[in-house]
């Protein structure tokens, strides 16, 4: 009886569907009664017992629908241990409803890179569905091995141990597990992730099944895949054709020759994709490329053979996410279009149709510290970057944590789902299990962003007239300006001549080659 009287609760929210339910019977049942006890019936009377009829009709069917929505909403609220909606739910969910994952009847998504970017992606789906594929590089591109590698004789597993961490309902406790470093002295300098990465190998024998089977015992809500078994190192060609066959030294060699990256390739080319990674591409309902290191992080995934083919002839929905700020060495002065260019010039077109990009204000205090290691904000160029066949899709998306620029993943994950939801509505499918769940998580989430971008937007105010305050207040010169205040004016005044000179010479050079059109 108890369990019965939850439903009552204002908390349930389904009493006004019940009454809307009843008062469409109670609407029929007299329409029934009119005809029954009426021997003549006139026009007007007879058009308003057919009208009582159809809006009785319309309060049970309108009522039955909602109250169905209603039950949906409220197990996604019992399963969906992370939100707050969740933790201050007062209804009594398990005495509703049996408890069981809604999660798994989520769309399928396959996210592809590696790194932070590709981690953050995860973390903001994770609110929506259990069905996630995270395929990852298994290589570090030519890096130093850290001790424990070396130790263990480990395969390079970063990228996934990272993808696991995302994946996990606990991710600090799981962060902090996998990056322990033992302190113990006969287990000093072993990390545990490696450890236990080699352990499952070692028991399966074979690294793909050793990664699936960590996930079910970690209770991981999602799947990661290796892109290839192989070992495979990343090569830059330069534009003056150096060669760089290490990742770790393509900012400097770039940096050094004055000269760009002209393309990148995997080594051994015919690398083969591990099992089931085709199969994750086909099956996806969406397949998300980035965010993360272009040329290290991204493209690499792309180059493995069967890769691509199979992108491009899925039906997806097909984005890639763009980076906030270059990166030093391998994206210097890249604007969007640029980043988009790049991927087409190394795998052609068709690869993804739509491409998140970040049009928010990022503020300039953070920015400055990018730009001291040589980064910058990709430029939004978004009339080019929409002529090269994509859809581009502009948001607000930065966010800062731990004084970094990051991405915001809550953001990605809402405007994935919202395509992907538009996409049902356009198969007339908006009645469906998939879409209602789907619709229900997106509008709680829509509600908690707009909270956040007022918190965001108060931040950066807050760091503006901070900043204005210093500027304004600061008014003692450094020790190096002091020093060095004749040297400084030296070189600004030889700079403004040799402009000045360079404007003399062209001005010249100009009125040359009009006198020479005169005489012809």
């Amino acid at each position: 009886m108890k369990s019965f009287l939850e439903w009552f609760k204002s908390s349930a929210k389904v009493k006004r569907w019940m009454f809307l339910i009843i008062l469409g019977m109670g609407l029929v049942c007299y329409g029934f009664t009119k005809v029954l006890v009426t021997q003549e019936m006139s026009f007007p009377e007879l058009t308003r017992i057919i009208a009582l009829f159809v809006l009785g009709f319309v309060f049970v069917v309108v009522g039955l629908i909602f109250i169905q929505k209603r039950n949906l909403e409220i197990l996604i609220e019992a399963n969906d241990k992370d939100s707050d909606k969740s933790k201050k739910a007062k209804v009594n969910i398990k005495s509703l409803i049996f408890n069981r994952k809604v999660y798994d009847e989520g769309p399928k998504i396959v996210v592809i890179g590696g790194g932070e970017g590709l981690n953050t992606v995860i973390e903001g789906l994770r609110k929506y569905t259990n069905n996630i594929t995270a395929i990852v590089t298994m290589s570090d591109y030519g890096n130093i091995p850290t001790e424990s590698r070396k130790a263990l004789d480990a395969l390079p597993l970063q990228d996934i141990k990272g993808s696991i961490i995302a994946m996990s309902e606990k991710k600090e406790l799981m962060k902090q597990l996998m990056n322990l470093n033992f302190q113990n002295e006969r287990l000093r300098g072993l990390n545990f992730g490696d450890i236990y990465l080699t352990a499952m190998n070692e028991l399966y024998g074979n690294i793909s099944e050793a990664i699936q089977k960590s996930t079910e015992v970690l209770n991981i809500n999602g799947r990661v895949l290796p892109v290839t078994l192989d070992e495979i190192s990343i090569c830059a060609e330069l534009t003056d054709g150096t060669i760089v066959e290490k990742k770790e030294e393509i900012p400097e060699v770039v940096s050094e020759k004055v000269a760009v990256i002209n393309r990148i390739f995997i080594n051994p080319s015919n690398c083969k994709p591990a099992p089931g990674v085709i199969e994750a591409i086909q099956e996806a309902e969406a397949i998300m490329i980035g965010p993360g290191s272009l040329y290290t992080n991204v493209l690499p995934n792309l180059l493995v053979k069967r890769v691509v083919k199979a992108i491009k002839e899925s039906k997806a929905i097909k984005m890639y996410i763009s980076n906030i700020m270059t990166e030093f060495g391998q994206t210097d002065n890249y604007s969007l279009a640029e980043h988009i260019k790049a991927i087409q010039e190394h795998v052609g077109k068709g690869v993804f149709d739509y491409c998140l990009a970040d049009t928010g204000e990022v503020v300039p205090e953070y920015v400055r510290r990018y730009n001291k290691e040589g980064a910058e904000i990709v430029e939004a160029n978004i009339v080019e970057a929409a002529n090269l066949g994509v859809k581009i899709i502009q948001k607000d998306m930065s966010c800062i944590k731990n004084d970094k620029i990051r991405h915001n993943s809550a953001i990605i994950a809402a405007t994935i789902i919202e395509l992907i939801c538009n996409e049902l509505r356009f198969q007339d499918e908006q009645n469906g299990t998939e879409f209602l769940l789907l619709n229900s998580i997106l509008k709680e989430e829509k509600k908690d962003l707009k909270e956040e971008e007022k918190a965001q937007k108060q931040h950066k105010e807050v760091v503006k007239k901070a900043t204005n305050y210093v500027k304004k207040n600061n008014t003692r010169k450094s020790k190096f300006s002091e020093k060095y205040k004749e040297r400084v004016e030296s070189i600004q005044n030889t700079d403004a001549k040799i402009r000045e000179n360079r404007a003399i010479a062209e001005e010249i050079e100009r009125m040359e080659k009009s006198k020479k059109k005169r005489k012809k």
